[in-house]
């Protein structure tokens, strides 16, 4: 039964909480005892009284000691990041700014660029060195990333020495050359005099590199009307430097995606005229590279709910379809408060727009471009096909995620399919489905909520990458439940996890991207993560209590860095719980869980029902009794009750009914490891 359904019917049927105290029954005789067995675990022996009360199954450590329920070193908590979990008076980050030029070459895939950098130094602290990510040195045949990689993972395989990587030709501040040390995917030059706290350095940059071939997150691709451009990390970027780690520089290996600065692009991108470009934020010159019939139609979708044509399927390639004139175009783009700029080019796209109304917190409404880019082979994309196509889709999932979570805070959304199957960055997304429409509204979906996780609520990619991946399929479970009309489903996730729980050697979510073992990067980061959200917002704390404290979150970290703690301890205090043994089990250890129903006593005045735990992780526990005069009723017993032991001897008023049947986990809402344990009768 969903759990929807069973919640359903909990509140019809009445639902029964105990509570944890241990107390003894008067006139304990037995009527029956039944048991279900436990494995190796030692008998019930007498069953006499309720809640923890045999010795030898007494939790380790006591009430608190080394055991899943004891509290976790967080660190402690300072004025920057307060033991809260939100940012304190004293809380800082650092600010850059990027202005681009960039030339594509098509023929020779080559991008030649100019790139002007403003890097204010909030920190408190005296820098005298900058490190750069120099990301585009992963496609070199001698990289860390390429020597490291195990087929079949996160990122393809580079087959032959491509040759990739940058070429920087110009390093300067102020006219004084500066030289940069480069260490694979990591740069580093010193800096003619010490970046005091408040000052700005303002440096440049001359560089290029060949286009890779398509390996993860960008590259080309070659279709029937011409070539397409996806370019995603594809400029030098100044390092992230924070509180926490100092100068954040773990390579680029492939699996570890990004943790950069917020800060303002303006970046003008030359291609040929016959190509048509889309980017990160809002294009501001399209009197320059549209035609009249193309803005007039631009205008017309920034109006409506419904997609307009911009570019229709038989005016690709045509004369008609680019502005009069010779040489190659100029596209503006302008984006504030970005962690980074990525964009696509191509002279087979077709593109049609709508947008959607968001509120503007100000009380009112402003309407955000949704706008889809893409070439015939895309048979599902256009806005004529039945499923409704990629713009609906955007539309959709801006508007959800706007009002689940917060508004959307970019000018435009930018969906372009090309040879990426699915990646995010700011207003703009990159997927690969062309054929399935599921499978295109899972992936876009998917990607339009990464603008919320991580490219506004800016957690390290690096290290984390559960904190965004993780975040963003739980969000994803409600808003595909919407599209379609249907219950949440977490059947995948389930049983990902229960497969990765019983597996040898298993690890936790708390594993770095790129030493998370290749098959399991989905399940653990992904789908575990979402799940265990989903359990605590619908199973442990309740919607009303969860979502207190998960707009708290995100309210305090909001267009910030937080770190995991911050958002355990936000999530705490928020909702007012202490939740050590589920941080620990669910995302520090990867603990298993196993309830079992032991043994039955009936008592004359009700029953009393043995139950086990035992795994390593803990849950509340829901049972379903069901009555041999055909009643049913639910009982919740809370997680507390495995403070002290494994065992918990629970008492149930029956008002003289007789037992018929008891099933924990009705709703299988739980990765149980082995439901056979889970009922009795």
């Amino acid at each position: 039964m969903p759990f929807q359904a069973v919640q359903r019917a909990a509140k019809a049927l009445g639902v029964v909480t105990l509570i944890a105290s241990s107390i003894t029954l008067s006139a304990c005789a037995s009527t029956s005892t039944t048991s279900s067995g436990s494995g190796d675990r030692p008998g019930v022996g007498a069953i006499e009284s309720v809640g923890a009360v045999d010795d030898r199954f007494r939790r380790e450590g006591g009430s608190d000691g080394e055991n899943i329920f004891a509290q976790i070193d967080w660190g402690t908590p300072t004025e920057m990041r307060l033991g809260s979990g939100m940012p304190g008076p004293d809380y800082w980050q650092q600010t850059c700014d990027y202005e681009i030029d960039a030339t594509l070459e098509p023929d020779s895939g080559v991008i030649d660029a100019s790139m002007r950098i403003i890097y204010t130094n909030n920190s408190p602290h005296t820098l005298r060195y900058i490190w750069m990510n120099l990301e585009q040195n992963l496609f070199r045949g001698d990289s860390i990333g390429t020597n490291s990689r195990t087929p079949g993972s996160v990122m393809k395989m580079l087959e032959y020495d491509f040759g990739g990587g940058y070429t920087i030709d110009r390093l300067e501040t102020n006219g004084r050359d500066l030289e940069m040390k480069v260490y694979d995917t990591l740069g580093r030059f010193d800096l003619p005099s010490p970046l005091a706290s408040g000052q700005t350095l303002v440096f440049e940059m001359d560089f290029s590199f060949p286009v890779p071939p398509h390996l993860r997150r960008m590259g080309s691709e070659v279709v029937e009307q011409g070539k397409i451009f996806e370019l995603a990390q594809w400029f030098p970027q100044v390092c992230k430097y924070d509180d926490v780690h100092g100068w954040n520089t773990l390579p680029y290996l492939g699996s570890g995606e990004f943790y950069t600065d917020f800060g303002s692009y303006n970046v003008n991108l030359t291609v040929p005229r016959t190509y048509i470009v889309s980017g990160s934020g809002m294009l501001t010159n399209p009197q320059e590279v549209l035609t009249a019939t193309q803005q007039s139609r631009m205008d017309e979708a920034m109006r409506s709910d419904e997609p307009v044509w911009i570019i229709k399927p038989e005016e690709v390639g045509t004369r008609s379809s680019r502005p009069a004139g010779d040489g190659m175009m100029t596209w503006r783009f302008k984006i504030d408060n970005a962690r980074t700029f990525a964009w696509a080019a191509s002279d087979a796209f077709m593109w049609d727009a709508a947008s959607v109304a968001i509120a503007d917190g100000r009380g009112g409404t402003r309407r955000v471009l949704c706008q889809s880019l893409y070439p015939k082979e895309a048979e599902v994309w256009g806005p004529d096909h039945a499923d409704g196509g990629s713009t609906r889709y955007i539309r959709h999932s801006i508007e959800f995620y706007s009002d689940f979570l917060f508004p959307y805070p970019y000018p435009a959304m930018s969906n372009i399919n090309g040879p990426e199957g699915g990646m995010e960055y700011p207003g703009i997304i990159f997927c690969g489905a062309r054929t399935n429409p599921r499978g295109l509204f899972g992936v876009t979906d998917h990607e339009v909520g990464h603008n919320w996780f991580p490219m506004v609520i800016n957690s390290d990619e690096r290290r984390y990458m559960w904190q965004d991946e993780g975040f963003n399929t739980f969000i994803n479970l409600y808003s595909k439940a919407a599209w379609y009309k249907e219950d949440v489903n977490i059947d995948r996730a389930m049983q990902q996890t229960i497969d990765i729980c019983s597996s040898g050697n298993c690890q936790p979510i708390m594993t770095k991207p790129d030493r998370t073992w290749p098959r399991w990067v989905g399940g653990l980061m992904y789908r575990k993560t979402g799940y265990g959200l989903y359990l605590l917002r619908e199973y442990i704390l309740g919607n009303e209590r969860f979502d207190d404290a998960f707009q708290g979150y995100m309210r305090a970290w909001y267009f910030k860095h937080p770190q995991p703690s911050d958002f355990f301890r936000a999530m705490e205090d928020g909702a007012g719980a202490d939740l050590n043994w589920f941080w620990r089990g669910w995302f520090l250890e990867p603990d298993a869980l196993d309830q079992a129903i032991v043994a039955v006593k009936d008592t004359p005045d009700g029953a009393i029902v043995v139950l086990d735990n035992l795994g390593d992780m803990v849950m509340p526990v829901r049972m379903l009794v069901e009555y041999r005069d055909g009643s049913r009723e639910v009982v919740d017993l809370p997680v507390e009750i495995w403070h002290q032991t494994s065992r918990w001897q629970a008492g149930l008023k029956t008002d003289g009914r007789r037992v018929k049947t008891i099933i924990l986990d009705p709703d299988q809402v739980l990765p149980d490891m082995n439901r056979a344990n889970n009922r009795w009768r």
